[in-house]
């Protein structure tokens, strides 16, 4: 007789590593969608986690990214997340309207890592140049209240619009928002990502493509933590001149249940295997540990901050 095993399981994909066979503790990373940054930043902590810190099992779990992953670990569904500095704030404000019933309380932050860039990219056939041609016209969103999503809403506020000045609002991840762009089907996505996100090189090598400015002026507007940056030419096929754009930080959260042992050894090894980090994506090149401990809209863990300590960044 056969025996079945059912395994049930909500991560869109997940990749596990475990070098212990007998675990004693677990390390579930909360990441984002497979196209994105956070997935393959994810996976490069998740295999350092588990060849460095003895006796641990690890899990990376594709999610809609910083709103699900900062409700899940307030669940305790999960010991690090990756999201968005705004979605931080809205966390532990207890934003409704952002995705957060109540303030979550348990979040502790691990530190800082590399900014997150707002990138608009339409199709050149769609004629949009400007935050103003959206008018009208079909943009994808990012997943619903995603990290990605707020800060779509946060930009076209700022340039005087909301989703209903658009054609059609689409709420869908990286990949599937450029696949829909190279069937004519969608003329622009916003996706906040690090620069040189898989889903845009992807697009920008087979489809002519805009990207699409967004001034300081309109960056100012929204303010912290907002920040203007440059898109440097040549980022994406096609993109001969710098673009400006807004930025946020992102940073690595865990939970105040996390052992104060583990923290410390999860912030060590992030900060110290930044070359690892480097080569899983090249938005690690934004990750500097001078600004790990600063800005974050939560309070920081106590073992990230003894590293911090010994680091010299906290007196």
């Amino acid at each position: 007789m056969l025996k079945k095993l059912i395994v049930a399981t909500t991560a869109v994909a997940a990749v596990s590593f475990a070098p212990a066979a007998h675990a004693q503790q677990f390390i579930n990373i909360l990441t984002g969608g497979t196209s994105g940054v956070y997935y393959p930043m994810g996976v490069a902590i998740g295999k350092i986690y588990g060849e460095k810190i003895p006796g641990v099992k690890t899990q990376v779990q594709a999610t809609k990214a910083s709103v699900e992953n900062l409700n899940l670990i307030e669940q305790g569904r999960g010991e690090l997340a990756f999201t968005l500095g705004d979605s931080l704030k809205a966390a532990v404000e207890g934003d409704a309207e952002a995705g957060f019933k109540t303030k979550l309380t348990k979040l502790r932050t691990i530190g800082a890592i590399y900014p997150n860039y707002i990138q608009i990219v339409a199709t050149a056939e769609s004629g949009i140049k400007t935050l103003a041609d959206l008018k009208g016209k079909t943009l994808s969103v990012g997943a619903p209240k995603s990290g990605t999503e707020l800060n779509s809403r946060a930009i076209l506020a700022a340039a005087g619009m909301s989703y209903k000045d658009l054609g059609k609002v689409e709420y869908l991840p990286f990949a599937e928002s450029v696949d829909l762009m190279k069937n004519r089907q969608l003329d622009a996505t916003l996706q906040s990502a690090g620069l040189g996100v898989a889903s845009l090189k992807d697009l920008s090598s087979s489809t002519q493509i805009n990207v699409v400015a967004v001034p300081k002026a309109t960056v100012d507007k929204i303010g912290p933590p907002f920040v203007s940056v440059v898109i440097p030419a040549n980022t994406y096929t096609g993109q001969k001149e710098d673009v400006q754009t807004a930025a946020v930080v992102n940073y690595l959260v865990t939970s105040s249940a996390v052992s104060d042992d583990l923290a410390y050894k999860m912030t060590k090894l992030v900060y110290e295997s930044l070359p690892e980090l480097e080569k899983a994506h090249a938005a690690g090149k934004g990750i500097k540990l001078e600004n790990a401990a600063a800005g974050s809209p939560a309070p920081l863990h106590p073992g990230a901050i003894k590293f911090y300590k010994e680091k010299g960044l906290i007196k």
